[in-house]
């Protein structure tokens, strides 16, 4: 979406405008001049004269005048340690959206589950396989995982035989460790693929396994099991 936008404006400028005042009249120039965009927030930024424009998940920043639109990394310099304000929004919109999403998702609790981990999988995934091997190592963790059916021709029908089963959290175990596809699923019933995949696309998640912990970081894709616990300890 950020890089319709960048061609749109070619070499960054947006449209010459009297100044605005505040997030409001941020938000309404921005929204005239990209009626079809759907803006999540508007922020003033502790800079003076500079906005933040949340859409479909992507942070962009903007003037006052709305005269010029920036993206990439946004960071201040005015403490001992740089923050990368625009990683640290970027995460917290995921966080939420995750969140969000959870009923969306097969969930698996081991231990106390105090420990929040989500994957994007598909069941005909190599490295999914081998991040479920890892999962089954750790405990006190919830695992929540999107089915995200990319990869194969029969990724969808496995993913809904998945999802439609009596156990969805045995179903899923038995594909990955034992390749064994669920017996008796539902014929009819509804599934999230489609949701998974919007919410994938809004994450940028281009393949599988994609992990994230609940403060909405990306640690990467197949992780050993204590890589992840590493990246969970850090994420605290």
């Amino acid at each position: 979406m950020i890089y319709q936008i960048a061609g749109m404006l070619g070499a960054g400028v947006l449209m010459a405008a009297s100044a605005w005042a505040d997030e409001s009249s941020v938000r309404k120039g921005f929204e005239a001049r990209f009626p079809t965009m759907k803006i999540d927030s508007v922020t003033r930024m502790p800079f003076a004269g500079l906005y933040e424009v949340v859409f479909d998940g992507q942070v962009v920043y903007t003037d006052e005048k709305l005269t010029y639109l920036m993206s990439g990394n946004l960071f201040d310099l005015r403490t001992a340690q740089e923050r990368n304000l625009t990683r640290e929004r970027r995460d917290q919109i995921a966080s939420g959206s995750l969140v969000k999403a959870q009923p969306n998702a097969i969930k698996r609790v081991k231990g106390s589950g105090k420990r929040i981990v989500y994957t994007f999988e598909d069941p005909n995934c190599g490295y999914c396989k081998q991040l479920q091997k890892e999962l089954n190592k750790m405990t006190d963790i919830t695992i929540y995982t999107f089915l995200l059916p990319i990869l194969s021709p029969d990724s969808a029908e496995k993913s809904k035989a998945i999802w439609c089963a009596k156990d969805r959290a045995k179903a899923w175990d038995d594909m990955m460790i034992k390749s064994v596809s669920p017996a008796n699923a539902a014929k009819n019933c509804t599934t999230p693929l489609e949701e998974n995949q919007a919410l994938a696309q809004r994450f940028g998640v281009r393949g599988t396994p994609a992990v994230y912990l609940a403060n909405g970081q990306q640690v990467g894709g197949f992780l050993p099991a204590e890589k992840l616990e590493q990246a969970l300890a850090a994420g605290q």
